[in-house]
């Protein structure tokens, strides 16, 4: 069964995951508590990572025996209490104060989505042990440092979100549809660029929240191409000089939005709230690289993000768009072209 018995974690879920909770809600039950607990599993280890600590080696040392832990390796979770206390947000410091019961909601799948679920979450606790090296905690006002080179960015989305995209097509796979042996493969690939996708909306999304932390994901050898520094990002007025750069990886999202939109396509016509499930990021994601390309930013007093108004407006589409042959697909090239007419 994938539905999430222990209604503790299941409410933890919804208070944390208010962005995601839409997306899961139209997941298939065969699939939906994998996915909600791998989502818990991760979003504990960035709460973790995120927290506004300045030891870097206290944070990684309970990274590490959390997912020691998570993994079988050990059996004692560490104590949590003191990171739970400087947490501004609420449902993060819940969260942190019921790691327990977390991590017992592994118990309710069998071995083979455990095995899956415990593969992702090494390879995203890696990705975050790997930016608390590069960056150290989250703190305001340090020395911004950045990527190095596109492959770290690459390698970047890949452990934070393009693993997931493993891991849910993976699960999919197992639970709710076939493909033949050539066709799983691509099906696995354009899954690794979905998650990359969304990955990217978040790092062009947030280039000022990021720099306030001393961190930037614009890789330094690429600024430096373009006759720039990180630090050049901390002015609005240097969007201009920004802006082609900026297009670029914009342009790469929309490539990988593409293969999002293929990978969509290739699910059976008969799973709809598979294929709603995907729909909802997919063109909500397209959506807000448009505004991206139209905004400033680097203009941290104007963050720029698709409304509930528009997500829910997104949602009627979906519907309409599932119940009509060919409507997936022209729901997705409109979005694409002109989302501002779709709303």
């Amino acid at each position: 069964m994938g539905v999430l018995k222990n209604t503790k974690i299941d409410s933890l879920l919804e208070r944390t995951s208010r962005s995601f909770y839409p997306t899961l809600k139209y997941l298939p039950d065969k699939t939906r508590g994998q996915i909600g607990l791998l989502y818990l599993l991760a979003r504990v280890a960035d709460t973790i990572a995120d927290s506004k600590s300045g030891e870097t080696q206290v944070l990684l040392d309970l990274l590490k025996s959390y997912n020691d832990v998570v993994q079988g390796k050990t059996s004692e979770l560490p104590d949590f209490s003191e990171l739970a206390k400087i947490q501004s947000n609420e449902s993060e410091k819940d969260l942190l104060n019921n790691v327990s019961y977390v991590v017992e909601g592994l118990k309710d799948f069998d071995d083979e989505d455990i095995k899956l679920i415990l593969e992702c979450l090494d390879i995203i606790v890696g990705g975050q042990i790997l930016d608390l090296e590069r960056f150290g905690p989250a703190m305001e006002g340090g020395i911004i440092s950045s990527l190095k080179s596109e492959i770290e960015l690459d390698d970047y989305t890949y452990r934070v979100a393009g693993c997931v995209g493993t891991f849910w097509t993976k699960m999919s796979l197992q639970h709710l549809m076939s493909l033949p042996t050539d066709k799983e493969k691509i099906f696995l690939e354009k899954g690794i660029r979905f998650g990359k996708a969304l990955q990217m909306i978040n790092i062009l999304r947030d280039i000022p929240e990021d720099l306030r932390f001393g961190r930037c994901y614009i890789p330094e050898e690429i600024l430096s191409d373009h006759g720039m520094k990180p630090s050049d990002l901390l002015d609005k007025q240097n969007i201009e000089k920004f802006r082609p750069l900026y297009d670029k990886y914009l342009d790469l999202t929309n490539e990988h939005l593409d293969a999002a939109s293929d990978y969509i396509k290739m699910i059976p016509k008969g799973q709809f709230r598979l294929k709603a499930s995907c729909l909802l990021p997919v063109l909500i994601a397209q959506r807000t690289v448009t505004l991206l390309r139209t905004g400033n930013v680097l203009d941290s007093s104007d963050r720029i993000k698709v409304v509930r108004e528009e997500i829910k407006k997104y949602a009627k589409k979906i519907i309409k768009a599932l119940l009509i042959p060919g409507g997936v697909k022209r729901l997705l090239e409109k979005n694409k072209d002109s989302p501002d007419k779709l709303l």
